[in-house]
This record gives structure tokens, sequence and C-alpha cells, in this order.
């Protein structure tokens, strides 16, 4: 393990430019669950258990029109999770490295650490759309959805739409989702990609990112193939096909700060 933290705070200390790519488990060492299997969502959230709802069947936005309050307990309690979370020391670490980010998750951790142009490619709970929708746009979720703890259900009014008033959404790709309204997303997205095609000596540190949804591990995996410095902190799912890259089976927050402290020395 020694000689791959040497060689990740290597790859850092010589990069041109760095590229994080951050799957849920970016977000576990701040307390946040990572939802990973039926048990794990069950363990964050036990109303669940007892209604056997897994987190599949919660993120489909069939439900918006189907049982609204259902659907926007789910959303409504993440929203306000993600809202107090305090990101871990280990964002302060990437900002100092003058990372760009791409990420699949909705919380807006990187924001409230100080990231700014974060490519979220599967959009923000922080943000809402129309459900129809009747418009291509978004805007800020300047809500507070109250929720029946017992039951996990919204109570009283609902986010609508200030355009046609129906019904608002988390602007959130969600399970076999045709109403997400990317635009948003997509122009960060594109702004990255062609940074990414500028930058020289690119060194990319995957954090996270699992095999189940494999679109972090994908592009962290295309973004690092001209240079080979892909580092993949991962504490379950570490490995680097074909060697192309360091594998650190260990917590991000401490991965990190493990190869912060080799830079600095």
């Amino acid at each position: 393990m020694t000689a791959e933290l040497d060689r990740a705070a290597e790859a850092i200390a010589t990069a041109g430019a760095v590229l994080v790519c951050a799957g849920a488990g970016m977000g576990v060492d701040s307390g946040l669950p990572d939802f990973r299997g039926t048990e794990g969502f069950w363990r964050a959230y036990p109303p669940y258990q007892r209604l056997g709802l897994r987190f599949e069947e919660l993120a489909d936005p069939v439900h918006f029109a189907d049982d609204p309050e259902l659907a926007w307990g789910f959303y409504g309690h993440r929203l306000a999770l993600y809202r107090t979370t305090v990101p871990h020391t280990g964002f302060k670490v990437l900002l100092d490295w003058g990372a760009r980010v791409f990420t699949s998750n909705v919380d807006g951790q990187f924001q409230l650490a100080g990231f700014t142009d974060v490519a979220e490619v599967h959009g923000s709970i922080h943000h809402l759309q129309c459900t129809l929708p009747c418009r291509s746009d978004v805007w800020a979720a300047e809500v507070d959805v109250a929720i029946d703890p017992e039951t996990m259900r919204a109570v009283g009014e609902l986010p609508a739409c200030p355009t046609c008033g129906a019904l608002a959404r988390p602007n959130i790709l969600m399970f076999g989702d045709s109403w997400w309204v990317p635009d948003r997303s997509q122009s960060v997205v594109d702004d990255l990609a062609r940074w990414r095609r500028a930058a020289r000596d690119l060194a990319v540190v995957e954090i996270g990112a699992g095999q189940a949804v494999p679109t972090v591990r994908r592009y962290a995996e295309l973004a690092s193939a001209a240079s080979g410095r892909l580092i993949r902190i991962n504490p379950r799912e570490p490995e680097v096909r074909h060697g192309r890259g360091i594998s650190l089976p260990m917590p991000a927050a401490a991965a990190l700060a493990e190869i912060q402290a080799r830079i600095n020395s």
C-alpha cells in the first residue's frame, strides 16, 4: 500500500491538471448513505424496509404521478439531509489540487465544499423541473418539504412548477426516466469535455465509483487513457483493469489525506 500511495502522490504532484471522478462512495466519510444493495439502503431508511420498498423502486419518476406524497417523501428527506451534511476533509484536499469534477452524485457536496463548474451527469437534487415537463429549464430547489418520519411520506403542500402549476420534481435522472430535463447537466459535462481535451498530463482520481452503475468508472478510464494516470480509490472494488492505474482500497478521506501528506513531505 505504501508504494501505491507514493505512486499516487507522484502522479498528482507531476500532473498538469487533475480530474476527480466521484461516485456515491465519496460521501460516505461525510456520513451519507451510499445505498449499496437493498440491505444498505434499508439500514439508512428503516421505514422503507417495513414497506418492502427498494431504492430502485423509489427512484422511479412514475411515483410523482401515481403517488406524489411517496415520491416527495423520499426526495424531500434526501434534500434536507444533503443541505445539512458537512463535506469531509478530503474535499478540501481536492480543492487545493485545483481539480475539476465529474460525478454521478446529486447531493451537491462538491459545491458546498467550494467547487464550481461541477459536471453532475445525473443532475442535482438542489434543482427542480416540471414533471410534465412544460418547459426545458430548471430552477433552484428553494423549498422545504415536510415529512412524516413514520411513513416517510410528504405532508402538506408540494412543490409546483411556477409556469403551469403542475407538480415539480428534482432535476435528477431516475430509473426509466424519459421526463428528465438534461440541459443544465449536459452543458457542464460538455464544458468539462472541452477542458479535458485541452489538458496536458492529466491525472484522474476516481473515488467511490462502483461497477453496478459504471458511468463514473468508464468516464475515468476514458479520461485517463492517454496519460495512464488513473488513481482508483475504492475500499470494495479497487481493481484496475490490465494494471493501467493505481489501486487504493481505502476510504476517500483517508486515501486523500495520505496522498496529500506525501506531496507535502
